[in-house]
Parts: C-alpha cells; sequence; structure tokens
C-alpha cells in the first residue's frame, strides 16, 4: 500500500490502544466523581480565538498552529490546546450564567505543527479540566489533586509537581519591568529582543542552551509577588499538603501560553528524557475578558495521553484492562453456524464479551482463532450437539470440556466469567 499516517501523528492500534482506552477511562471516572461534567468542543476554531486567547507572542500562535481559509473566507485554526475553546463555550452557551464554578472536562487531539519526536507529535491527545468562574485557592489544589490522583491510581510513583506563581496585574508589571531590563542587556538574537518588549516571561520558556544559560541570574517572580498573591499560594501549598500531595517550588516555571497568572502548575516525568512534561496548567484569570466577556477567573490543566502511555512503558507498569473476548464460538456446519450467531449475541446481551469464527472454518482453523482471541472459553457446536440440544464448553486454560444445554449455556457463562 502507498498510503502511511501523516508524519508526526501518533496513532493507537491494538494492544497498546487498550492501554489508551483504560487511562482515558481511569481520568473520566476521577473527574467524575469531583463534580466535572463532560462536554465536547470544535475541533477548530476562529483563528482570532488563539491569536487574543494564547497570545501572539507564543510559539504557539507564531510557529506552530495549523490555519487554513475556508471556501467562505473565513481563518479557522485546528484547536492547538483547549482551554480558549472550552472557555468560549462556556460563554457562547451561557454555562456560567449558573452555578459556580463551572467544572467541565473534556478530551481529544489537539495539534500543533512541531518537528515530530517521541512524545512530541504534530496530532496528539489530551486530557482537559476547567473549573471556571471561582478564584478560590480550594478550587486550584483540587484541579491539581484530580490529576495527581489519576496519576497515581494508574501507577505511576515518579511523577513530580513543579509549583509556581505568576503574580496578577498590580505585581506582575512590576516583575515585567525588572525583567526586561535584565534581558535587554543579555546577548540574544532578534527575534528573542523582540519577544522581550511583546511579552519577556516567554523569555523564561526559551529551551536553547545558550539563552539558558544566560539566564542563570534572571529576576524570580516568587521575589516580586504581591502581599495577596503570596498569601494565595500559600494557601495553595498548604491544602496540598493537606491532601498528602508534595510539590516542588519551580521559581522559573512559566508554561508556554500567555494566558496564566497566579498558580501554575507541572506534572513532570525524569524518565521521559527531554519530552519530560507529561501535564500541567494553571489559573487564567484574564482570558474571558481577552476574548470578548466578561471578567470570569479560571483554572485548568491539560494532561498529555501520549506521554503517559510512555511513561507507563518506562515505569514497567501493566495496567488491567478488560478482556476483548472472553468467550469464542466455534460453530461446525451452516446450522450450528446460525444457532452459534444467536448464542453469541445472547452472551453479548448478558454483558459477555464473545465473538466466533466466521467464513465456514473447520474445526482446527476455528480453535486457532479461539486460542488468539484471548478467550478463556470456547463454544464448540456440531451436528451432533444440536441434535442433543447442547454446546461443548472448553476451558482454554485447563482444557477441560464439558456438555452444556443450549438454553443453559448464557447463565453458565456468565456466572464463570463475571
Amino acid at each position: 500500500m502507498s498510503f502511511q499516517a501523516p508524519k508526526g501523528v501518533k496513532e493507537y492500534v491494538p494492544p497498546q490502544a487498550s492501554t489508551f482506552y483504560a487511562i482515558r477511562g481511569a481520568f473520566a471516572e476521577m473527574a467524575r466523581r469531583a463534580g466535572y461534567a463532560y462536554l465536547e468542543t470544535a475541533v477548530f476554531e476562529d483563528t482570532q480565538l488563539f491569536a487574543r486567547g494564547v497570545g501572539e507572542s507564543t510559539d504557539v500562535v507564531s510557529k506552530e498552529m495549523y490555519t487554513f481559509t475556508d471556501r467562505g473566507g473565513r481563518s479557522l485554526t485546528l484547536r492547538p490546546e483547549f482551554t480558549a475553546g472550552v472557555l468560549r463555550a462556556v460563554l457562547e452557551y451561557g454555562l456560567h450564567r449558573g452555578q459556580l464554578p463551572v467544572k467541565l472536562w473534556t478530551h481529544g487531539p489537539v495539534f500543533r505543527a512541531e518537528a515530530p519526536q517521541e512524545g512530541r507529535y504534530r496530532q496528539f491527545y489530551q486530557l482537559d479540566l476547567e473549573a471556571i468562574g471561582s478564584e478560590d485557592p480550594a478550587v486550584d489544589a483540587e484541579t491539581i489533586a484530580v490529576a495527581w490522583q489519576w496519576y497515581s491510581t494508574l501507577g505511576l510513583t515518579k511523577v513530580r509537581l513543579l509549583l509556581n506563581s505568576l503574580g496578577c496585574k498590580e505585581c506582575r508589571p512590576i516583575y515585567r519591568a525588572r525583567l526586561q531590563e535584565f534581558l535587554r542587556a543579555l546577548d540574544l538574537d532578534e527575534a528573542t529582543r523582540a519577544r522581550i518588549e511583546i511579552n519577556p516571561l516567554r523569555v523564561l520558556d526559551d529551551n536553547r542552551p545558550e539563552v539558558r544559560a544566560q539566564l542563570e541570574g534572571a529576576p524570580l517572580i516568587g521575589d516580586h509577588l504581591c502581599a495577596d498573591c503570596k498569601a494565595y499560594h500559600d494557601r495553595v501549598k498548604q491544602l496540598l499538603a493537606d491532601l498528602g500531595i508534595p510539590w516542588e517550588d519551580a521559581p522559573r516555571l512559566v508554561r508556554g501560553l500567555d494566558y496564566y497568572t497566579r498558580t501554575t502548575f507541572e506534572f513532570d516525568h525524569p524518565l521521559l528524557g527531554a519530552q519530560s512534561g507529561i501535564g500541567g496548567g494553571g489559573r487564567y484569570d484574564g482570558l474571558s475578558e481577552a476574548i470578548g466577556g466578561p471578567q470570569l477567573p479560571g483554572i485548568g490543566f491539560g494532561l498529555g495521553l501520549d506521554r503517559t502511555v510512555i511513561a507507563l512503558e518506562r515505569e514497567g507498569v501493566a495496567l488491567a484492562t478488560p478482556p476483548r473476548c472472553e468467550v469464542y464460538g466455534v460453530a461446525l456446519g451452516d446450522e450450528a453456524a446460525r444457532v452459534m450467531f444467536k448464542l453469541v449475541s445472547d452472551l453479548r446481551a448478558a454483558g459477555v464479551a464473545a465473538d466466533m469464527a466466521f467464513g465456514g472454518k473447520g474445526l482446527k482453523g476455528a480453535m486457532k482463532g479461539a486460542d488468539r482471541s484471548g478467550a478463556r472459553f470456547a463454544l464448540i457446536l456440531g451436528e451432533r450437539d444440536l441434535a442433543a440440544e447442547a454446546v461443548q464448553v472448553k476451558d482454554l486454560t485447563t482444557a477441560e470440556q464439558t456438555e452444556v444445554p443450549l438454553a443453559e449455556v448464557v447463565d453458565v457463562l456468565k456466572g464463570k466469567v463475571q
């Protein structure tokens, strides 16, 4: 075949796909228990939503977005992140006019035009959770706790929580001026110098060794927080400590998007090398106003499904996943195949994962299919079994075989596999 998946697109096929499905399901349950409702948002949005929300000075907007003009002449962009689209939906459908905070979660593919490498793809998958409409340290701590407990539930033991505060509209301008003064004295390229004037915090997020070496003496935001921001940050840390969630102060952590304020965090996994960040987020109290909405504080995160799968593999964690098939039907002859088809359907209706051999295979070929299916039991039905109104139930782990009346086989197998 001459076709392949586009470069930089991560796809999941069995058996790895079962792990992907399991970790997504575990998060859905964690979010449900914490009172977060599920929503689906558009995969593409008006380009200006991301330009105004994420920030035109960010690499995401300036270099990495998949933007196209549709047949109506509108500029649209495949979502490079979830938060702006989720907040747009909250405002568009008036969810913020009800109980606050609005607590939502979603998941799906996200798109960025990056150089593909392990853990960094052009189409990748995220779990997103947002709490919109409340400025309360407890909401910040709860948000972080949902993600931390999810990682713990999966069995990951090496995840680190990096924590910082980026201040507010009162103290950030003072820090911004100090940082600009420091950065202007460095030996930086023209593009980076331009960034200093637009959003100097973005320079702190630069991973190039020649830039990072010059940032050692940069002023830290933590030294410039106002009294309210410091008290807020201390409260978040205390609440996390009450939950037994360890954190590490990360005074240079700024994340990659412009909308973050106050609480900012990242989940890091040391076994992933250069792409060690497996999730993160923060507070975005000015984002609603930036996209034309009312003043509406919020906090949220995006967790990388792809990197979580890699982290599980690196730690050697094998998740328990439901079997694809528990009972496999082997029918010998047309009439037996017709009866087996109905029997398999009845097993599925009873909650048993069941499949059967198709295509009129002989006994040997059909039993090979039973072994490959991973089923624990095989049902063997031939002409003599039909005459006796019975079916042979073979335990594929012990090779023990028993005859069971057709009328009882669903109940018998349901009792064995559940």
